[in-house]
């Protein structure tokens, strides 16, 4: 038995939900499909594909097969076009990134990635959940913040700067701080890491160094969404990347206070695990992402004047 062939063949049926669809797409005959899964699960000895007369389906070690295969065959494809010197990148690329950055950075310049790599399928995963990207499937990753697994190749991509801001109705109701001291009147919505739980207190940069001025505070969230409705809706101050907050700093929806004390940056970094360092796919994805964050004035530091 070819294992390379029945591989094919496997992931061929499970894409099109067909026997007779995997025996076009490979030019072979029906029959030949059929002894070749056959073979294979013996080979094997489980049992891969559920088949009636009206639908196949996957058994449980044949899901787990089938991602296996379907990468195994993809790094195969991936390692014969990388060592082609004229081939462009293409075939499929998913990537992991917080909201922030794929909806103020990423997204609003997709067109001009689409356009220089039009044969990447590009398959954008939102969140700041803990996922682990070998595991996961998931081909590269923008991380905000210092870097937690090591064992990925990392290139850093730029500086996140945070801004301290509330509602004009926070303010109209609690006053505006003037000073860190003030704060100890004040509360605050404290953010939570969407992958350790770990609340982030409040923390200010004076004299270089971070200063965390204790704040009241029986409210936190793990999603930038919910964080930034909390801030929005009067519950307190908040904390979050000025990316996310300009939008409504320029409506009037929020207010910076303290601006001469903002908290530290973040570095940015684009990660993905070492089995994807050879990925024409991932080495385009991340020189472009360098580029666009190069390019992009809201990852810039501004002045402070609040």
């Amino acid at each position: 038995m070819n294992r390379l062939q029945a591989m094919q063949v496997f992931t061929r049926i499970v894409d099109g939900n067909s026997f007779s669809a995997a025996a076009r797409s490979l030019d072979i005959t029906r029959s030949s499909v059929t002894t070749i899964i056959q073979a294979l699960e013996a080979h094997l000895k489980v049992r891969l594909l559920n088949r009636t007369t009206r639908r196949i389906s996957l058994t449980p070690d044949g899901a787990a097969y089938y991602e296996r295969c379907a990468r195994i065959l993809a790094d195969i494809e991936e390692s014969e076009r990388v060592f082609s010197r004229h081939a462009a990148p293409r075939g499929k690329l998913s990537v992991d990134m917080p909201g922030s950055i794929v909806n103020r950075v990423i997204v609003p310049a997709l067109d001009k990635f689409q356009a220089r790599y039009p044969d990447i399928d590009l398959l954008l995963r939102v969140g700041d959940t803990g996922v682990d990207l070998v595991q996961d499937n998931i081909d590269c990753a923008i991380r905000i913040g210092e870097l937690q697994d090591l064992t990925l190749i990392a290139r850093r991509l730029g500086t996140v700067e945070f801004v301290t801001v509330a509602s004009p109705a926070y303010f109209a109701r609690a006053g505006v701080p003037e000073t860190l001291a003030d704060l100890t009147m004040h509360t605050a919505v404290n953010h939570a890491s969407g992958r350790t739980g770990q609340i982030a207190q409040m923390d200010f940069i004076v004299d270089g160094k971070p200063v965390a001025p204790r704040m009241h505070s029986r409210l936190a969230a793990n999603d930038d969404a919910a964080y930034l409705q909390c801030g929005l809706n009067g519950l307190g101050l908040i904390q979050l990347p000025r990316l996310l907050a300009l939008p409504h700093l320029e409506a009037g929806e929020l207010v910076e206070v303290l601006g001469r004390w903002r908290p530290a940056p973040c570095p940015v970094h684009a990660v993905y695990p070492r089995s994807r360092r050879l990925s024409t796919q991932v080495r385009a994805f991340v020189d472009w992402a360098a580029e666009r964050f190069a390019q992009c004035d809201l990852m810039h530091a501004q002045h402070a004047t609040a």
